[in-house]
């Protein structure tokens, strides 16, 4: 209350009628001068992860700044539900924001597994932002995010095989009766004919499996050394030139909470968002496959690379893979073989090829 509303009220200068009027007047005007709408972010990785730390934390000041500081975005302290559970808990509103991986649903995502096809590329920000580009043109009409607000797509770098056994491995045939960590979508159905004991699991449960020996390798890419502490567990990385897959993300927001902000704010945070972020996020896994790399070698682990055999090979479990696929996606309506071969170029120009 100001101090001359007070005084007002303490000499009797001010009658009861107006003095109701003049309070409701200022409880009104008093929070809109410095208050800032709250968004809520439900995360299900560690403060230091790259996807915390250098995209959703980036990604928070910038929306912060694009709305001159009306809009600010709070990281919960602790996930709302496992890591398959947050693309609901976006679209119930259980939280405003969620980030997670398309894979860990089975079967509800369908045209993201565009960015999970082998050999797509080396550097997960070309992908990353041509696969946001290659989305929003060719894919985003079949609405399979229609009841979120999506905000971004992204992956992280090239996937590789790697093991505990002290192994090099540089033939499928080595890799019989192994068991192996892997995701969801694509890759399932790329390395059922590797003759491995395909195993699931979230990533974050990795490190105990290898540990305990539960697990004998793992499909990852090089960021996942340094970001699930595995420099010192795994001792050898098979390169696949190119990538044995990628991991579809998304980013996403309440539909509803969405269309609660003003225009001014939903326009602000569209301007951070979307190819924005996608290659913002791209960019960070890259980076994040760089120091993995070292810290693996640091640690007297090696990387070799598949020979030119074994990639042919698993070109050819991929095309049936990829074309299986394409099929699928017309009934979306959607032309999956000519989307993916548009990625592949995009890709391409953004690598200068």
């Amino acid at each position: 209350m100001s101090l001359c509303l007070t005084t007002r009220i303490r000499t009797g200068q001010i009658r009861t009628g107006a003095l109701a009027g003049a309070l409701a007047a200022q409880m009104l005007l008093a929070p809109a001068a410095g208050a800032a709408t709250t968004l809520t972010l439900s995360n299900w990785l560690p403060p230091k992860h790259v996807i915390v730390a250098e995209m959703m934390v980036p990604w928070i000041n910038a929306v912060k700044k694009a709305t001159e500081g009306r809009i600010e975005v709070k990281i919960l302290p602790k996930p709302l539900g496992k890591p398959p559970a947050h693309y609901d808990i976006a679209r119930e509103g259980t939280a405003d924001l969620t980030y997670g991986i398309h894979g860990y649903q089975p079967g509800r995502f369908l045209l993201t597994s565009v960015t999970e096809m082998p050999f797509l590329g080396n550097d997960a920000e070309h992908i990353s932002l041509a696969y946001w580009r290659t989305y929003e043109k060719l894919m985003a009409k079949a609405g399979e995010h229609r009841d979120v607000k999506l905000l971004g797509l992204f992956t992280h770098g090239p996937g590789h095989i790697m093991n505990v056994k002290s192994k090099e491995i540089t033939a499928l045939s080595q890799l019989k009766d192994m068991k192996m960590r892997i995701g969801g979508g694509i890759v399932k159905q790329v390395t059922a004919n590797f003759g491995i004991a395909q195993m699931f699991m979230p990533a974050p449960a990795v490190y105990e499996a290898l540990t305990r020996g539960v697990a004998d390798g793992v499909m990852f890419p090089l960021e996942a050394i340094d970001g699930f502490k595995l420099e010192k567990t795994v001792t050898n990385v098979t390169r696949i030139d190119g990538g044995l897959y990628n991991t579809s993300f998304f980013f996403v927001m309440n539909k509803a909470r969405w269309e609660s902000l003003s225009a001014a704010d939903r326009s602000a945070i569209d301007s951070v968002s979307g190819p924005v972020f996608s290659q913002l996020a791209g960019k960070a896994f890259q980076a994040r496959d760089i120091a993995g790399e070292k810290k693996l070698l640091a640690n007297g682990g090696t990387i070799t690379n598949a020979p030119a055999a074994m990639l042919d090979k698993i070109r050819g479990f991929a095309a049936g893979v990829e074309a299986g696929w394409a099929k699928q996606t017309a009934k979306k309506g959607v032309d999956g073989a000519a989307a993916l071969a548009a990625m592949r170029a995009e890709i391409k120009k953004l690598a200068g090829q």
